[in-house]
């Protein structure tokens, strides 16, 4: 059965990168909107997010869609990308500090300008580059092997996580 995704715009740049991931992930009807009622009639939602943290609150508020996405939790599977899962948590560092949603508890923290791996090699950041993802057991990652690779490129991270909000994780230094 063909199940519908919106896509929330609200301002943000990854989109229709984000729209085509899932129409060529699966037989999905797609649409890019920031219309309320096309939002809500979805099966499923995404909350992508490119930028600053305070630039994509804003854009939310002011299209009146925060209180769009703080209606869908709990009602129907919603993925946020990228600054979208950052503006679910309660706070970010980012632009001397943003109150985000609150959908989820812990702030976004920049990461540490000198940052170590294992070995104590030096750590660049922004984290760019693939690393492995260790996964915690979720339907998300049907079909998916742990361990899978994936592409990271970030300058924050979600600190004061609470355990069962986890769904994976990537080491990349302390």
């Amino acid at each position: 059965m063909r199940q519908s995704v919106a896509v929330i715009d609200y301002g943000s740049g990854n989109l229709h990168s984000v729209a085509k991931a899932v129409e060529h992930a699966g037989s999905n009807q797609v649409v890019v909107t920031s219309d309320a009622a096309t939002i809500a009639a979805a099966d499923r939602v995404i909350l992508p997010g490119v930028g600053a943290m305070g630039d994509c609150m804003r854009g939310l508020q002011e299209r009146g869609l925060d209180s769009v996405v703080l209606g869908l939790i709990g009602k129907k599977p919603l993925m946020a990308v990228c600054v979208g899962m950052q503006i679910l948590t309660e706070f970010g560092e980012e632009s001397s500090g943003i109150h985000a949603l609150g959908v989820f508890q812990g702030r976004i923290t920049q990461f540490p300008r000198a940052m170590t791996g294992r070995a104590g090699e030096p750590l660049k950041v922004p984290h760019m580059g693939w690393n492995e993802v260790i996964q915690v057991a979720h339907p998300m990652w049907e079909g998916i092997p742990d361990r899978t690779r994936f592409y990271f490129v970030h300058s924050y991270r979600y600190a004061d996580v609470h355990a069962d909000c986890v769904v994976g994780t990537c080491d990349y230094g302390s």
